[in-house]
């Protein structure tokens, strides 16, 4: 196989199992540094003792590429393959294969790991119909937000890699800002060049639950807003240590979900699983619809769907209003009615 194939995927199943940053980008690092050079190249090198002497290739990626160009599947990626064959968590297969998209998710252009062309052709080879990017916007300056004109860089960039890729959208979006006023942290003229708007708080978690929800309230009013991204803002494990649910009236909120066509993000990420699942049963009995989304800033992160599945799975909330299940062009008038 591809020696750069080989590394690039040995990445994506060790960041779907959440292994440490630095093993992981040693082989992301390795893919890159050969991407450009051509398998007889390769071969050339390695007759003279030298792959290792590429920078950014070490012991093991060299054994890769070896195995690789010797027309095997890698040992190690052998490996991967056969512990990652089952779902990342049980309960949610129906869900799972229901779900054509994902809403929610980012590139190296913010706080991602990853090219928006990796990104885009991983969703195309995990199934997905459509994937939206959603990079940050300026205000998260500690995720390399995106201003107004590189947003507008990056829409040429999204229009390039979708035209490239068959049977696939990659549809154009953001994760906006909510500020503590409840405006958004975007040029509306921008916002109303994108699919799809989810907007986020990641400021003053910790307000008081009136501000809180008034702040919520008109982000939910404003016509751009298509998803209510990770509400509560809480984490419950991993890196960042833990983060207590923020606190907003949860009925008046969802009740302006509904009212205004908002979709409740069911964030995937395991160590958020946001809203927490009393939340959930408020907005179902409001008339919410829901987004099941990845929040994936790596490639291999994509497949924590499965987690969102589970969980609507459990919940029994109606597939019809999960609107990641919907075909594009159902998703694409939606997201743009209200505009």
């Amino acid at each position: 196989m591809n020696p750069a194939d080989a590394l690039g995927e040995i990445g994506f199943w060790l960041e779907r199992e959440r292994a440490v940053t630095y093993k992981v980008q040693a082989f992301r690092k390795a893919a890159a540094a050969i991407a450009g050079l051509g398998v007889d190249d390769l071969r050339k090198r390695r007759e003279q003792g030298g792959l290792q002497r590429i920078a950014g290739i070490g012991a093991r990626t060299a054994e890769v590429i070896e195995q690789a160009l010797d027309g095997e599947v890698p040992g190690y990626l052998a490996d991967l393959r056969e512990r990652n064959t089952e779902p990342l968590v049980a309960g949610g297969e129906e869900v799972r294969a229901a779900l054509r998209g994902d809403l929610h998710t980012h590139s190296d252009w913010s706080d991602g790991g990853s090219p928006i062309d990796v990104m885009a052709r991983t969703a195309a080879w995990r199934g997905h119909e459509y994937m939206v990017l959603t990079d940050h916007s300026p205000r998260l300056t500690v995720a390399n937000g995106l201003s107004a004109e590189r947003l507008a860089e990056q829409l040429d960039v999204v229009s390039e890699v979708d035209a490239g890729i068959d049977d696939f959208r990659l549809l154009s979006g953001i994760e906006v800002d909510i500020h503590e006023d409840g405006s958004l942290d975007q040029t509306p003229e921008m916002l109303d060049r994108l699919d799809v708007v989810v907007a986020s708080v990641h400021s003053k978690l910790r307000m008081d639950r009136g501000p809180m929800t008034r702040r919520m309230l008109k982000a939910v009013a404003d016509p751009h807003t298509n998803v209510l991204g990770h509400c509560t803002g809480r984490l419950i494990e991993g890196s960042r240590g833990k983060r207590p649910e923020s606190q907003f009236d949860a009925k008046r909120v969802f009740a302006a979900c509904a009212e205004h066509d908002v979709a409740v993000e069911i964030n995937a990420r395991p160590e958020r699983r946001d809203p927490p699942d009393p939340l959930i049963e408020t907005a179902l009995e409001a008339g919410c619809l829901f987004s099941i989304d990845s929040d994936a800033h790596a490639p291999g992160q994509l497949d924590f769907l499965d987690h969102g599945a589970a969980r609507v799975a459990e919940l029994g909330v109606p597939l019809d209003r999960v609107v990641t299940t919907w075909p594009v062009d159902r998703l694409l008038a939606w997201s743009h009615a209200g505009r």
